[in-house]
């Protein structure tokens, strides 16, 4: 078995360090490579009782749903540092062997639910046969049966027997090409416990075409007595809902409902959230145990301003505290709902990954979640790389974070700051002093004026360990706080204007769009992006933060603790900055105010990027103050 991640792994480590000396965490390509083959898909993981982390994976010598597809584990007792030779639960020679999770009973037992292609079917009909010119598609990993698989020795050895779990038809399987005699299907996430009883998810599929999947709904498979019961054939199951119609969209969305990722909240409902075509997430509850469902809507902030997420995996998770984490990537909308290839064009853009924290509140019929700003939490210099299916694990106060491009998966540590920054949001007055710089009261002064510069970091410069005079990243940013007001919306508005004669510099001022647009220009290159339309309003005094982060090279602008996110003008609220931008730094002063119809109070500038969670408590520092 061609396994190359140790070899990876030797060479990765010297250069990384051990957990938390990176430069840069965010940077997925800092994280300790899980072992795989080539193929490496959905690598989720347990905690066993003998203190390992024990993780299954769906890999292969090929790509994704080639012949060979195979599951397997392997273990880790240093938090990810280093990992056992995969333990395949299937040969790969065999049929394939696909899209697996875990559950960890109290007795410590672990089982491990999978598709299996136990027929050996080689082939399946499409919806439409005109798509294909044989009218059926190869890639045959997503039918079959439902199987698991036990380990008594916390994931060192298996069953040898595998077992099917029998899924309930429901209407969607019966619609198929096949009227149901082959069930279409596949799985992610969290298996779960709740009241007694083991829960395992799994997606329906209606049939495939344009997009791969057409059509799909979620469904969990309830076990009263998985978590007692020692004889495999004497476990039994049965397919939630009530009735035969499974977690779809809301009246009018589109027909893709899948990668359901349930959480168990504290009252003991189930939250439950999942993706979508309509450029939006779908949320709904669940008050007696995944029986019935709240009907379904598009997930919103707290403020109520509707999530954007595409067509890729959004998973939310209960933390140890109580507290809740929820993977997605922040964009969408309406610019995914109404493209006529929305099918095929909502899988891409998964980089960055952001993270929002969540807080339990009470509900009319229970508790419910609301949820925060959120804050980028993994990138990779790649713009086109897709990082998915992540999983999350907390051990000894830490939390970590798993992901995958489909080629190879990885475990990160995430900052706790990050993570605490998060769930404080909602009550966050207190104002960040870490990398402030200038602190300048603008109350009293006429404009224009000038100011003498700041100087900034490079983002990109030469690396002294290269001969060739090579470039590197430097990964450095800054943030400007600003607050202000404009009488009119006007363009040419200039409120920040460092530029040099030859151009070299930045600019801050309104566009004839009623924006606000930073230019950034290091005499090669130019930069720029605007804040979202609407946000801006005359005669109304402003508080805005500019985050110009050089790590995932992004621009962000937070408006009256509002970070924009493009609305319905745009599908991306946040900009990228050309990677190669040297630096910014131009004029010995700075101009601030010139021809500005209004009034600059204050501005704070900083020499590093900050965080989404410290914008808004600046906003509600400078507003209750």
């Amino acid at each position: 078995m061609a396994i190359r991640s140790l070899l990876i792994l030797c060479m990765l480590f010297p250069i990384t360090g051990a957990w938390g000396q990176a430069p840069d965490w965010r940077n997925i390509r800092n994280g300790l490579i899980i072992p795989d083959e080539s193929y490496s898909d959905q690598p989720y993981i347990v905690k066993t009782d003998d203190g390992a982390w024990l993780c299954i994976l769906t890999t292969g010598a090929g790509r994704e749903g080639q012949s060979g597809q195979y599951v397997a584990v392997t273990r880790s007792k240093d938090q990810g540092r280093s990992w056992s030779n995969l333990i395949p639960l299937e040969p790969p020679d065999g049929p394939e062997a696909s899209y697996a999770v875990l559950l960890k009973i109290p007795t410590g037992r672990i089982y491990a639910f999978y598709n299996h292609n136990t027929d050996n079917i080689r082939e399946i009909k499409l919806d439409d046969p005109s798509f294909s010119p044989t009218g059926t598609i190869k890639r045959v990993d997503s039918q079959g049966y439902f199987v698991f698989r036990y380990s008594d020795d916390h994931g060192k050895t298996w069953s040898p027997e595998r077992y099917s779990i029998p899924v309930r038809e429901f209407e969607i399987d019966r619609n198929n090409v096949y009227g149901g005699k082959i069930q279409f299907f596949w799985n992610v996430g969290k298996a779960f416990v709740l009241d007694g009883s083991g829960y395992v998810p799994l997606i329906k599929v209606g049939g495939f075409g344009e997009g791969f999947f057409t059509s799909n709904e979620g469904v969990l498979l309830r076990s009263p007595n998985i978590l007692t019961e020692k004889d495999p054939e004497k476990i039994a199951w049965e397919t939630l809902p009530e009735g035969d119609i499974g977690l779809r969209t809301p009246a009018g969305g589109g027909p893709i409902s899948a990668e359901q990722s349930y959480s168990v909240m504290s009252d003991g409902s189930i939250y439950c959230v999942y993706r979508t075509i309509d450029g939006h997430p779908v949320f709904t509850y669940s008050r007696d145990g995944g029986y019935t469902w709240d009907t379904p809507k598009y997930l919103h902030y707290s403020n109520g301003r509707l999530v954007k997420h595409p067509r890729a995996a959004n998973f939310a998770w209960r933390c140890g505290n109580g507290k809740y984490l929820y993977w997605f990537h922040n964009h969408g909308g309406r610019f995914i709902r109404e493209h006529p290839r929305r099918r095929t064009m909502g899988f891409q853009d998964r980089n960055p990954a952001w993270i929002m924290g969540g807080i339990e509140k009470e509900g009319p019929e229970g508790k419910v979640i609301e949820w925060t700003q959120p804050e980028i939490l993994l990138y990779d210099d790649d713009p086109l790389i897709r990082m998915s299916y992540p999983d999350l694990v907390e051990d000894n106060g830490k939390y970590y974070i798993t992901e995958t491009q489909k080629d190879i998966a990885r475990v990160h540590m995430i900052d706790e700051g990050l993570l605490e920054g998060l769930w404080n949001q909602f009550d966050n007055r207190q104002e960040t002093v870490d990398g402030l710089t200038i602190e300048w009261d603008l109350g009293k002064v006429q404009f224009p004026l000038q100011k003498e510069a700041v100087q900034f970091d490079h983002f990109y410069d030469h690396d002294p360990g290269r001969e060739d005079h090579g470039g590197m990243q430097i990964r450095s940013g800054f943030s400007f706080d600003i607050a202000f007001r404009l009488d009119d919306l006007g363009p040419g508005q200039i409120l920040i204007d460092t530029r040099n004669e030859f151009g070299k510099g930045l600019q801050l001022f309104t566009t004839d769009e009623k924006t606000i647009r930073l230019s950034m220009c290091d005499s090669r290159t130019t930069s720029t992006w605007d804040c979202d339309k609407g946000m801006l309003e005359a005669g109304k005094d402003h508080y805005m933060r500019v985050i110009v982060d050089g790590g995932p090279k992004i621009i962000m602008f937070v408006i009256d603790g509002i970070l924009c996110d493009g609305g319905d003008d745009r599908q991306f609220g946040w900009g990228r900055f050309n990677p190669y931008l040297h630096e910014v730094n131009g004029a010995a002063y700075w101009t601030m105010g010139k021809n500005l119809n209004g009034d600059i109070t204050m501005l704070y500038v900083y020499t590093r990027a900050l965080k989404v969670s410290e914008a808004i408590g600046n906003f509600n520092h400078h507003i209750n103050r």
